[in-house]
């Protein structure tokens, strides 16, 4: 393909580009559009069910959202409900029983308090005692067909949707986009060498050719902040790569089991889900370890993990400052254990028996292959490790730089339409933006 002009260039066919292109195609009067995916398949990396925790996160069970953001996340959690609604095929989301599982006094005090005050946000949460957690999973609830030791408590529900493979539902948004009669072209193997930015569009050099642009979104995932390096975006900003790791069980748990977060902790709490990829098993995790690579399990990216660290007293400020907690130090250092052979699976059983007390050291194996890596963005600025999903959108530029570590997935088409939003204003194109908001968002803008 030689020097073909696009409306809009996506580079990165993951969830985010890909629902990026959906939202575009239906929802904009823009006529072509391009995804550069550089491996053979959408969805190769953290989008790919088996990269991630194929969780619909909607703020009811994540006990680190407040519950302004729980209310948010919900909101855009459920655009992907009601796209699933109004395709052909729902072939990606699925319900299972999900809940927060308290363990212990002080635990389930918190949960209490909790449950009162997102109540009226989440009226299909209910609070469970331990004979109703021991109806709906009961290898949490019991030992041996006995009551477990320690007070548990827990909110939940059983009929919601919950768990998604977000693999698959980035290939349903690239089918739904081509059935709307607009120029879709996706091209995988095709690796973005490098990005020139012109006075009235951008050229994208890639292996297949290069591809012109109006305007340009780098989906990248940690890539994506090295790429805004090279045109001069986001020097004040370093990512600091998330690998997590998962082990496997056979099925123990009939929904997904959330535990609390430690609010000192910036990383996820230990959970239990279904897994979809292998419906024999439960998988629990996950374990959290900074990896010196901005990919997992594809080899390489060591010098473009230096290249997004820019390591200087500014960063090693903000290690030192997390570094200064002995609770999370003592974490990170258990979480180098986890991967030591013999010791791993020894100590992350203790930590899983906290969802599954009857769990024993050979019934779990690790999960060869499962696990991502996720880029937690530091701002040198303020020396502080920001978490959540970052975005870089240069002032009267057409382009737009995301990294959207969790609930990246989940939000994908709240953020495609923030995203849509301002390419159809840059480019003087046209939002159905009531359409729109009736198809997905229930009547009600965000």
């Amino acid at each position: 393909m030689q020097n073909r002009l696009f409306d809009v260039v996506i580079v990165g066919g993951g969830i985010t580009g890909t629902s990026l292109a959906y939202t575009l195609a239906k929802y904009t009067d823009i006529k072509s559009i391009a995804v550069l995916e550089k491996y053979g398949s959408l969805a190769p990396l953290n989008t790919n069910a088996r990269s991630n925790s194929q969780t619909l996160h909607c703020g009811d069970i994540e006990t680190n959202y407040t519950l302004e953001k729980a209310i948010q996340v919900k909101r855009t959690a459920n655009m992907l409900v009601r796209y699933a609604e109004q395709i052909d095929k729902n072939d990606f989301l699925f319900k299972y029983p999900k809940m927060i599982l308290a363990v212990g006094e002080a635990e389930c005090d918190r949960l209490q308090k909790r449950y009162e005050a997102f109540k009226e946000a989440f009226p299909y949460m209910e609070l469970w005692d331990a004979d109703k957690i021991a109806e709906v999973e009961p290898n949490v609830a019991l030992v041996d067909g006995k009551p477990r030791p320690e007070k548990i408590l827990a909110s939940g529900c059983t009929d919601e949707y919950s768990a998604v493979n977000y693999g698959v539902l980035s290939k349903s948004f690239i089918e739904n986009a081509r059935k709307t009669g607009k120029n879709i072209r996706v091209s995988l193997s095709s690796k973005v060498d490098r990005i020139l930015a012109f006075k009235d569009h951008y050229e994208l050099q890639t292996a297949h050719g290069t591809y012109l642009a109006k305007f340009v979104v780098v989906s990248a995932g940690a890539h994506s902040l090295l790429i805004a390096n090279q045109l001069g975006h986001g020097m004040n900003l370093s990512t600091l790569p998330m690998a997590g790791s998962f082990y496997f069980t056979p099925t123990k748990l009939n929904g997904k089991v959330y535990t609390m977060q430690n609010d000192k902790l910036p990383f996820a709490a230990l959970h239990g889900d279904p897994d979809l990829t292998e419906p024999k098993k439960t998988r629990l995790g996950p374990t959290a370890l900074v990896l010196p690579k901005l990919e997992r399990y594809t080899g390489g990216t060591y010098i473009d993990f230096w290249n997004t660290l820019k390591l200087d007293r500014k960063v090693l400020k903000v290690f030192w400052d997390l570094l200064k907690d002995a609770t999370i130090r003592n974490y990170i250092f258990r979480n180098f254990l986890f991967e030591i052979p013999w010791l791993n699976k020894r100590l992350f059983v203790k930590d899983a028996r906290k969802i599954l007390p009857g769990l024993k050291v050979e019934e779990i194996s690790y999960a060869e292959g499962y696990g991502g890596v996720r880029p937690q963005v530091i701002d040198k600025t303020t020396q502080e490790l920001k978490l959540g999903e970052a975005s870089i959108v240069p002032e009267n530029e057409n382009i737009i730089y995301n990294m959207t570590p969790s609930p990246g997935a989940t939000t994908c088409l709240g953020n495609a339409y923030r995203d849509a939003k301002i390419i159809c204003q840059r480019l003087n194109k046209t939002l159905y933006q009531t359409r729109l908001i009736d198809d997905l968002l229930d009547g009600k803008d965000l």
